[in-house]
Order: structure tokens, then sequence, then C-alpha cells
């Protein structure tokens, strides 16, 4: 009876193992960008350009990925360096002391419209984490010679002071909210 019930746990593990596939982000085209209201009249956008991230599927429904992302802070780039050497400073991220940025979903579910879904998960910066809901637009797969490319639009609104990024805390001159707009595509692995 034992061999046969390890027999089963077996087969069970090694089924849901085979079911999974791995993707990982394809950086030469997905971009991690950011936009923020500077002194109320205008849009700063930036981007981040060193970043590593995977996702993990379950069959072909995204309602039981995975995502892990890790985002190099001190890539950050607005076109114009020294605002980008101040935004590493400790007035900002500090990026010699909190180098990562890190998004790991604790949950993916479907939303009203098709091919649309919300994105749950746990941000940390500055060694600060706060739930998150990214919204999802889902692209889709496509076979090439290649390989297999899924693609994706994520957005999302955060608070920077959550995080202890507190500049002008007031929000006059740099704002308090951050838009997030990330277009990702991965390669199955």
């Amino acid at each position: 009876m034992k061999n046969l019930l390890a027999l089963m746990v077996s087969i069970l593990f090694s089924v849901g193992t085979f079911a999974q596939t791995e993707w990982k982000v394809d950086p030469y085209h997905s971009s991690l960008n950011f936009n923020i209201a500077h002194s109320g009249i205008s849009i700063v956008n930036g981007k981040f350009l060193d970043y590593e991230g995977t996702l993990t599927t379950v069959g072909e429904a995204l309602e039981k990925a995975k995502f892990d992302f890790t985002v190099k802070v001190k890539s950050i780039n607005t076109n114009v360096e020294k605002r980008d050497n101040h935004l590493r400073s400790a007035d900002f991220f500090e990026v010699e002391k909190y180098p990562n940025m890190t998004f790991v979903s604790t949950k993916i579910e479907e939303a009203k419209k098709k091919d649309h879904y919300k994105l749950h998960g746990k941000l940390t910066i500055k060694d600060v984490t706060k739930d998150v809901v990214f919204d999802v637009h889902y692209g889709g797969t496509v076979k090439s010679d290649q390989g297999e490319k899924l693609g994706m639009k994520a957005e999302t609104t955060i608070n920077r002071l959550d995080y202890n990024v507190d500049y002008d805390p007031t929000g006059a001159g740099i704002a308090k909210d951050v838009e997030l707009v990330i277009h990702l595509q991965f390669a199955k692995q």
C-alpha cells in the first residue's frame, strides 16, 4: 500500500511539473516606464533599463501564473543625467543601500473585459513591501523561428511616499502618485 501511495504522489507531482511553462522577460522587447507630475503642470517620464523577470504559467490560462521581477534601481533613466543622479541619491532611491526593487505576484484573476486581468502582488522599494494591483492586458502568444513569445501590458499607480521615497513630501513640486506602465514580452524557456 505504501508503494502504491508513493507512486501516486510521484505521478501527481510529475504531472504538475510538466504542466508548468517557464518564461523569461525579453529586455529587447520590454520596457518598465513611469510617469510623475512635476510642478502640477507637466509630466516627467522615465524608465528602468536593467531588470530580470520570470513568468511561470500553468497550461494556457494566466489565472495560476506567477511573476517574479527584480529591477536594478540605479538603471533609472529620465534622459537627464543630473536628475537621474539625484534620483539615485538618498533624497530618492538611495541605490547604494537599496540596489533592487522587486515584485512577486500573489494571485492573478480575470477581469470583466476579455484578455484583461488583475495582477496582485508584493512590490518592494527601499525595503518597504506593499500590496499592489496591476491592470493587465494580455496580448497573447506567437510562435516564430525564434521560439514562442508571450506579450502583455501592466499598469498601476503607487504613492511614492509609501515606499519612503519622500523628497518633497508635500507633493507640491513632485507628485506623490507615480504611474507605472510596463510593456512585457516573454520568451518561452
